[in-house]
């Protein structure tokens, strides 16, 4: 399936001409004798991969597969397409060595690069290393592997450079373009990026030359970030926008208060869309959302941890405004001290449990136990007796405050007869 996908992206990269003899032989079938059909094939894709060297004649390329890791041009195009492959991707392998100076670590170097590519070819990565690439169908499977995986790795190159190519109203090209205006780089015609990045890098680098060398001052983070402090750094700024979005709203809240406490008055209501016009612009133009990223951090020099008061004569010229300059006159006096509020009147007393031990005396003067019965007099009533709404018309009820006590006195109509009597 590799090879396959390598044949694809072979023939979208041959001339018109290379193309159509290549689609015609794929599909006519292998040709009698597969060695000069694989031969043919080599070629194709060494012209189209720009191989100046001297393999490009069918005949050495049969004699250089031929005598194999001996062959000096044999070696020096597998070196050639080994470090072609290695800058165009990331491998930790690579085809130094020359056959001539010791074959078994070519071998090596070359049986390690293919593994790392993955290799479909097990007769390149497996058995005796001394064994291997000692047939001419060996090294010429060597030499097309090599060349169809260079040809795809410069394909898929070039598909991320298109990539570069970005729409002129995408925000990395409006942001690269607003530092291109701040530095009066020239605008470019094209979107490419990295084009444009390097003519911001020139532009940087030539205005440092004309200034001092302290001009700019030392940074205030002195480390490299990693990416896991970076990533950390990202999280604490997260919560600080968090935070401080917060406060910006309740801020902005209490302008928006502010303002429409000044309609209140008589003079401002016939104002109110002279003050509308005025205000609500600046007001929209105000946004919750910070502004400060990682950028910030890596940017910022020593000189921002100078304070400088708020008070002082350089941040004032910014601060000041004619309202600064308006005295008010004397106001009338608010109150509100605790000292000087009179104290609010005693409450009523609270209803209480009755104690125990009777009551005061009466109807003859003998001050006795209390309740009915008890030595004569007013009769008190006891917790169990209590005075409902709707009583008997032959009871008489008096309610009365004795020693902060509330009393209810119950006299029965029969009782007093009897007494009379």
């Amino acid at each position: 399936m590799a090879v396959e996908k390598n044949w694809a992206l072979l023939a979208a990269t041959l001339p018109t001409e290379r193309r159509t003899a290549l689609g015609q032989r794929t599909m006519r079938g292998p040709e009698p004798g597969p060695e000069a059909t694989m031969e043919g094939d080599v070629l194709d894709t060494l012209e189209a991969l720009g191989y100046k060297g001297p393999l490009l004649e069918e005949q050495a390329l049969t004699k250089a597969a031929e005598d194999g890791l001996s062959s000096p041009e044999f070696s020096e195009l597998c070196i050639w397409l080994g470090s072609q492959i290695k800058s165009l991707c990331n491998l930790e392998e690579s085809i130094t060595s020359t056959g001539r100076d010791d074959l078994e670590s070519f071998q090596l170097e070359i049986s390690g690069f293919l593994k790392e590519m993955a290799c479909p070819y097990s007769v390149l990565i497996s058995g005796d290393i001394k064994d291997r690439l000692k047939k001419k169908d060996d090294c010429l499977k060597l030499l097309l592997f090599l060349s169809t995986e260079l040809q795809a790795s410069q394909i898929l190159q070039k598909k991320k450079c298109k990539n570069s190519q970005l729409d002129k109203n995408s925000e990395i090209y409006q942001e690269v373009q607003v530092i291109c205006d701040s530095l009066g780089v020239p605008k470019s015609t094209t979107s490419d990026i990295p084009l444009m990045l390097n003519q911001v890098e020139s532009k940087v680098k030539d205005i440092l030359s004309k200034v001092q060398k302290n001009h700019v001052g030392k940074p205030l983070l002195k480390i490299d970030l990693s990416s896991e402090q970076a990533e950390q750094l990202e999280k604490i700024n997260d919560a600080l926008s968090c935070e401080y979005e917060c406060r910006r709203r309740m801020l902005m809240k209490r302008l928006d208060v502010t303002v429409q406490s000044f309609g209140w008055s008589d003079r401002a209501k016939v104002k109110t869309d002279n003050i509308a016009r005025i205000y609500q612009p600046k007001r929209y133009a105000l946004s919750p959302k910070t502004t400060i990223t990682l950028a910030h951090l890596l940017a910022a020099r020593e000189d921002l941890s100078k304070i400088i008061r708020t008070s002082s004569g350089s941040s004032r010229e910014k601060t000041a405004c004619a309202i600064n300059k308006v005295l008010m006159g004397r106001v009338p006096d608010r109150g509100g001290r605790p000292n000087e509020i009179e104290p609010p009147p005693p409450e009523m007393p609270p209803w209480q449990k009755r104690q125990d031990g009777g009551g005061r005396g009466g109807w003859g003067g003998g001050g006795g136990g209390g309740g009915r019965g008890g030595g004569g007099g007013e009769i008190m009533v006891e917790e169990e007796d209590m005075v409902e709404e709707g009583a008997m018309v032959e009871e008489v009820t008096e309610i009365h405050m004795e020693e902060e006590v509330v009393v209810v006195v119950v006299v029965d109509i029969e009782d007093i007869k009897n007494c009379k009597n």
